[in-house]
């Protein structure tokens, strides 16, 4: 009987991917063009995505029996905020549990991918795999490897991004490397997941915290009459000690805006409290309401007031070319303006429809008549196929947060 090392390295093991989300998916995909039988695994996938992806080659399961089949389980499972800034894990505990509840009598390499905070994979995953019996090191191997995927086009190839990768022991941690060499063209094995884990978290902070620093310096440039755009192209001229951030109206996402208060919770356990972290976090969820004052300044230049003016958003999604509205800020801002009284519309060609504040906005034509009937032109998102000649010849009033058009 081969062992799972030679199922890995001749691509024979059979691979499970649960959840088949913007992680699981290319994931799965990259799997199965690198020659290893797929089965993904998602009991909360639509029927009209498992027969699209049924169609694509990927033969999908909502139940997880098909896990004692597998020979490497592949964990990428939201993992979102909830009271507002407490992490969130119970999509990773309910999956650990059917894995645990389905496991084989064969040797099994488990890896989580999902972002969490350090001691996930040690303290959360380990215990409820190890409950069905089977201990690490015997039959059982565990490993983290944070997913770094960038959703978009344009973006590098899944091979060509390189990967990172922590076991709990050495036999896991070698086993993960071997398996994900065979789907990327680099890979860096890291002493332990603690490790992956918080480099993980660093990666997204570290944008996070830059991207709170071009905000706060928008603001102060806006009051000081200086363009911050300008400022932004100045300072990337420097070919090194510097890396360019764009402001913005608040962050949105998957990462970025959930990842940090991920560190903030775990690193309290320690009496530790990362104020710098914290204080861009807050930076970048004060956004929202600063967009909202330009409106209303914009406006007011106009002789207009907020309360009645038909304002046209552009964009909802959290950046370019993504059907993704997960923590857009555009969802807050539609709410603000919602609430001081003006009438909201929204264009955006990735999504139909949005359900903000108990009321349901359903995407709007970006043609002549939507844009001449509005007060005001709110541009968040410019996907690629909008059409903003159509706006520019329009002479209405515009608000651009995304340096696309100019106020």
């Amino acid at each position: 009987m081969a062992t799972l090392e030679q199922k890995v390295s001749d691509r024979s093991a059979r691979v499970g991917v649960v959840g088949l989300g913007y992680v699981g998916l290319p994931l799965a995909r990259r799997a199965i063009e690198a020659g290893y039988p797929v089965v993904g695994i998602d009991k909360y996938l639509a029927d009209e995505r498992s027969a699209e992806l049924a169609e694509a080659g990927i033969r999908v399961e909502r139940s997880f029996d098909s896990v004692e089949r597998c020979d490497v389980v592949l964990i990428c499972v939201p993992t979102p905020l909830v009271d507002g800034e407490q992490p969130d894990v119970s999509y990773i505990t309910d999956a650990a549990k059917d894995i645990a509840f389905n496991l084989n009598s064969e040797d099994m390499l488990v890896v989580l991918e999902s972002t969490s905070y350090p001691g996930t994979t040690r303290e959360l995953l380990l215990p409820l795999l190890e409950s069905a019996g089977k201990r690490l090191g015997r039959g059982l191997f565990l490993a983290y490897a944070p997913e770094r995927v960038d959703p978009g086009d344009g973006r590098p190839d899944y091979a060509d991004i390189p990967r990172v990768v922590g076991g709990l022991d050495e036999e896991s941690g070698r086993l993960a490397a071997a398996f994900y060499r065979n789907l990327v063209k680099e890979v860096t094995l890291v002493p332990t997941p603690e490790v992956a884990e918080m480099a993980k978290l660093l990666e997204n902070i570290f944008r996070a915290v830059n991207i709170a620093l071009v905000n706060e310096m928008s603001l102060l440039c806006r009051r000081m009459g200086i363009d911050i755009w300008d400022v932004v192209g100045a300072a990337a001229t420097k070919p090194f000690g510097f890396m360019s951030f764009k402001p913005g109206p608040g962050l949105g996402g998957h990462c970025i805006p959930v990842d940090p208060f991920y560190l903030a919770w775990k690193a309290k356990q320690y009496d530790f409290y990362p104020e710098f972290i914290e204080l861009a976090g807050k930076i970048n969820k004060s956004m929202p309401f600063h967009t909202v004052q330009w409106v209303s300044e914009a406006l007011n230049s106009a002789g207009k007031s907020k309360k009645g003016s038909k304002i046209l958003v552009i964009g909802v999604t959290y950046k370019e070319d993504v059907p993704d509205t997960r923590e857009s800020p555009a969802l807050k801002i539609i709410e603000l303006l919602a609430q001081r009284g003006a009438e909201v519309s929204y264009h955006d060609p990735y999504v139909e429809s949005i359900e903000i504040d108990g009321l349901e906005y359903r995407s709007v034509p970006l043609d002549p008549r939507s844009v001449g009937e509005s007060d005001c032109v709110l541009i968040l998102t410019a996907h690629s196929g909008i059409d903003l000649d159509l706006i520019r010849s329009a002479g209405v009033l515009v608000v651009d947060t995304r340096n696309v058009l100019r106020e």
